[in-house]
Parts: structure tokens; C-alpha cells; sequence
């Protein structure tokens, strides 16, 4: 079992090894705190280039540049997170081989970075959305509980991930392809309305699904999916399970192989 008492008292060194990661992401580089702004908005144009304008993929009849973008802010938030879990411990091989604490602190870590990202890009969601003179909701106010939702299944995820890829180098490979394929999988450049109602179904099913039509409810006034909610709520508490348990069995022989 994983044991959370441990985790509570090296408090302090997830707060250093958090601050850590997010001065080496900003600090000393080129593009700095841009990266997190272009990033997402790069993705936004080309999707509203291909999908909403060629394509002429629907949009819940919000304009599809903040539709997108609203979809993005939460997915870019999860593969950030995970994907940075995944290889975080072969990456830290010197620190863990040497020096004891508990493991799961590396990929916990990969958090924060994310959710520095993730402010930085909300900000540029209401301007856009003060550009297209969209009106914020109440619903707003209900955002942490859908981020909530998005730091469990990413932490549950992505320390699974994270202990696979110690035993198995390769599959920091996978992860990314992964990610990608998962993004198209998802509601996020499309909305639940455009599948088939044979078909709506099975999205409930995708643990993202409800999180990241959560985030963007929120900023945009859509109806909320309790069902979808509900769904995702019990497949994100597995994965989260699941993966601590596995990285806890798992821990105990990661300085041997790292």
C-alpha cells in the first residue's frame, strides 16, 4: 500500500523539488514563460484553421478559437504532467541512487510546472473571451474541482508510467504517441455533440472526458455532465489507486536498476 503518512512528513522537499522544476523550465531559456502562451495558442490556430473552418466542426455555438482553446488548457495541463512523469525518474537516476526520500516525489513534481502553465494560458482564455465579448460564468467558480479531477488521474497515470519506464527505457517512447492519439480520442477539438448518440456513450468511459468538459463549462456557461462526472469520478479514483500501488511495489528496487 502507499503510504501517505511518509509523503506528509518530506512535505517540504515536494514544495523545493516543485520549485525546482519550474526554475529550470523558465529560467535561462530562450522563450522563457512565452512557451506556455504559444504553445497552446499555436495549437489553437491550426485547429481552427483545419477543423473549425475546413472541416467546419461544430462548436456548441461558441466561437471555435475559445471552444478549442478551452479543450486545450485542460488536455495540455494532463499530457504536460503526465508526459514529464513518465521519464522523470530515469531522468533523476544520480539523485535516487544516492539519497533517500520518498520516489514518488519526482513525478508528483511534474505538477506544478503544469499548473504554472496552466494560469499562464487561462489568463490568455479571458482576454480572448473578453475579445469575442463572451461573458464569464458562475460556474467559474467550480473550476478547482475539475482540476482536481485532472491532478488525480494525471498523478495516478503518470506514476504508473513513471515506474513501467525504469524497468522498461523504451516506453518513454510510447508515451508521447500515447498522448497523441489519446487528445483525438477526447472531446477536445470536437464537442460530445458531434459523435453519434450510439456512440456518446462510451466517452463517459474516458476518464478525460468529463474533466476536460468540465474546464471549459466553467469558463464558457455550458451545462455541466453530472452523469459524465460521476463516470469519470470512479475511473479516476482506479487509476489513481492503482498507480500508487504499483509504483509503491514498484519502488523498492528502482536504485537497483536505475
Amino acid at each position: 500500500m502507499f503510504d501517505f503518512s511518509e509523503l506528509w512528513a518530506y512535505r517540504e522537499l515536494i514544495w523545493v523539488m516543485v520549485m525546482k522544476d519550474i526554475k529550470v523550465r523558465y529560467k535561462q531559456t530562450v522563450m522563457g514563460v512565452a512557451w506556455a502562451v504559444i504553445q497552446p495558442l499555436t495549437m489553437m490556430v491550426i485547429f481552427s484553421l483545419i477543423f473549425g473552418r475546413l472541416a467546419k466542426i461544430p462548436s456548441d455555438g461558441y466561437p471555435y478559437p475559445i471552444f478549442v482553446f478551452s479543450g486545450l488548457l485542460a488536455w495540455n495541463f494532463f499530457s504536460s504532467s503526465v508526459g514529464t512523469a513518465g521519464g522523470s525518474l530515469v531522468g533523476s537516476q544520480s539523485l535516487i541512487s544516492k539519497v533517500y526520500f520518498p520516489r514518488i516525489i519526482v513525478p508528483l513534481s511534474s505538477i506544478g510546472v503544469a499548473m504554472v502553465d496552466f494560469l499562464i494560458a487561462s489568463t490568455i482564455l479571458l482576454a480572448m473571451m473578453v475579445h469575442y465579448g463572451q461573458a464569464l460564468s458562475a460556474k467559474l467558480l467550480l473550476l478547482p474541482c475539475f482540476l482536481a479531477g485532472l491532478i488525480m488521474v494525471s498523478v495516478g497515470l503518470g506514476s504508473w508510467l513513471a515506474a513501467v519506464t525504469v524497468t522498461y527505457r523504451d516506453f518513454r517512447y510510447v508515451i508521447p504517441y500515447m498522448l497523441q492519439v489519446w487528445m483525438y480520442l477526447t472531446p477536445v477539438i470536437y464537442p460530445l455533440s458531434f459523435l453519434s448518440e450510439s456512440w456518446r456513450w462510451v466517452m463517459h468511459f474516458n476518464p478525460m472526458y468529463a474533466w476536460i468538459d468540465g474546464v471549459r463549462a466553467c469558463f464558457l456557461g455550458l451545462p455541466i455532465d453530472l452523469f459524465g462526472v460521476a463516470v469519470s469520478t470512479v475511473v479516476t479514483l482506479i487509476i489513481f489507486v492503482v498507480g500508487l500501488c504499483y509504483f509503491a511495489r514498484a519502488e523498492r528496487r528502482f536504485a537497483d536498476i536505475i
